[in-house]
Order: C-alpha cells, then sequence, then structure tokens
C-alpha cells in the first residue's frame, strides 16, 4: 500500500470532448496497480464512463444510487461495482440531473459527496479515490470540487482548448478558492496525434502550456517542452519523445472493450504518462 497521505482528486474541464473520463479511469487504474485499491467515480449526467465499462443496468436502474448517497445519507458501498481487480466504480445514474437540482435546496447541498462517500471511504476502503465531473458548472462539480480539493485537467488538441482551459480555471479553480483550498495537481495535454514541427493544433496547445507561468508547477514532465527542444524541434533535431499522452488505437480500443488501458494493452507505451499522473496524485503535485 502506499505509504503517501491519502488523497482524492477530481478530473474535470469545463468542456466536453476533451479526454475526461478516459484519463480519470487510467489514472485511478494506475493508482489501484500502484497502491492496492481506488475508487472511481462517475459524477458525470452523461454516464459516459459507466456506460463504456458495461454498467447500463446501474445507469438506468429503478434506484437512483447517487440520490440514496448524496441526499439520503445512504451507505456507498452498497452501490459500488468492480471494474477489474482493485478498481471500483461508484457509477452514475440516468437521473442525476434531478440529483443536482435537490442538491440546489439541500442544507450544505455542496458538501455532500464529500460527506456521505469520500470522508468515510477515503483512507478506510481506499487509499485514493478519483472522480469524473461534468462538463458544466453546478451543484454536482461543486461537490466534487469540495470533496477532493484537488483537480487534474485534461485538454485536448481540438477547437477551443484555449477557452476550455481559461474558463475552468476561472469558472471552476478561482471561484471555488474562494470559500476554500482547491489545488490543480496537473494541467494534462492528451490525444495528441499531429507533428509539433509545424503550426498544428498540438504545437499550438503544448506551446500554451509551457508559456504558463506556473507551467513548472502543473504541466507534467512528460508534456513540458524548454525553449532548446523547440529549437531542435524546429531544426529537425529533436530525437526525444514527443511530448504529451499521444494518440494510440489501443486506448481508443480499450474504451470499446469497456477496460482500462492497462488491462487491454499492458505494453501501450502511454501506460508511463498514466502512471506519471498517478504519482502526481499520490505525491500531492508535481514535485520539483
Amino acid at each position: 500500500m502506499s505509504t503517501n497521505e491519502p488523497r482524492a482528486v477530481s478530473v474535470g474541464v469545463l468542456k466536453g470532448g476533451f479526454g475526461k473520463t478516459t484519463t480519470a479511469i487510467n489514472i485511478a487504474r494506475e493508482l489501484a496497480h500502484r497502491n492496492g485499491r481506488a475508487l472511481v467515480v462517475d459524477l458525470d449526467d452523461n454516464g459516459h464512463m459507466t456506460r463504456q465499462l458495461g454498467f447500463e443496468g446501474e445507469f438506468t436502474s429503478e434506484t437512483n444510487h447517487t440520490k440514496q448517497v448524496l441526499v439520503e445519507g445512504d451507505d456507498p458501498t452498497q452501490y459500488t461495482v468492480t471494474v477489474v481487480e482493485g478498481l471500483d466504480l461508484f457509477p452514475a445514474h440516468t437521473e442525476l440531473e434531478s440529483v443536482e437540482n435537490e442538491l440546489r435546496n439541500a442544507t450544505m447541498g455542496s458538501a455532500r459527496l464529500k460527506k456521505h462517500l469520500v470522508d468515510p471511504l477515503l483512507g478506510e476502503q481506499y487509499e485514493y479515490i478519483v472522480v469524473d465531473c461534468p462538463a458544466n458548472r453546478g451543484k454536482l462539480n461543486d461537490n466534487a470540487m469540495y470533496a477532493t480539493q484537488n483537480i487534474i485537467i485534461p485538454l485536448k488538441p481540438e477547437s477551443g482548448y484555449d477557452s476550455g482551459l481559461s474558463n475552468t480555471i476561472q469558472r471552476l479553480v478561482e471561484d471555488a478558492r474562494e470559500y476554500f483550498e482547491l489545488n490543480i495537481l496537473a494541467v494534462t495535454p492528451t490525444a495528441l496525434n499531429s507533428r509539433i514541427d509545424q503550426d498544428t493544433r498540438d504545437r499550438g496547445l503544448l506551446e500554451q502550456l509551457n508559456s504558463l507561468d506556473i507551467a513548472d508547477d502543473i504541466i507534467p514532465k512528460y508534456a513540458r517542452i524548454m525553449d532548446d527542444e523547440w529549437a531542435a524541434i524546429d531544426a529537425g533535431e529533436y530525437d526525444g519523445e514527443l511530448p504529451g499522452i499521444r494518440f494510440r488505437g489501443s486506448i481508443d480500443s480499450a474504451h470499446d472493450a469497456g477496460l482500462p488501458v492497462r488491462d487491454y494493452d499492458p505494453d501501450c507505451d502511454q501506460l508511463e504518462n498514466y502512471a506519471e499522473l498517478a504519482h502526481i496524485v499520490e505525491q500531492g503535485g508535481i514535485q520539483q
């Protein structure tokens, strides 16, 4: 088991289709692999993770288990399911929107996930809890931020990645920081597939991330590019690994098979990057 402090983390970005679910499930899987047990919580109202992993029955079940836990205070362990050995899932439910509405009117409506799920399970049943957040502001996202007080932000080189990052920091992180501490553990580029010696979105995303004033504190080593490395890239003399989590067919195929990448293709070269993200969670941030 880990000798680090038990820790919860949200994986979130206020834009859909940016690799949030893939990032969350594979971080959780690597944490389980490295430490014995982990829990991933699907709070996204579209239920992509829950359905992708094969738990359509839980998603559409007659009992709205998310309401039962967050609103009524039921024991969450009676609703968790096993993804693979060591990794459990608290599934989403098709009526999450109604839970969102109830939390707006509930006493301490932003603290229910912490009180009823994270606090009872973290350090007891699980050393690490990863929350897959909705892509919109609301009480479910507020619950995730307050319960975990840590966030990893994934970004894909698609139209709107710049606004996706700025909106998430301004409307999610900065708003939350008015009330409690919220740490950005990492911002990770995902699904990179293009050359970076030309004017591509991959290059634009990497340039933006590496030029942030706090890049040393929030950009994982696998996505860092120094000025001399850019010069080598432009001169065609760069012989290092291409930065970021790269697109791989096995990652998409694992998604289709309802498995984390480790369980579908243990030889995938991108597992080391998910392992680095897991290590960042274990350490509570990027260590200089």
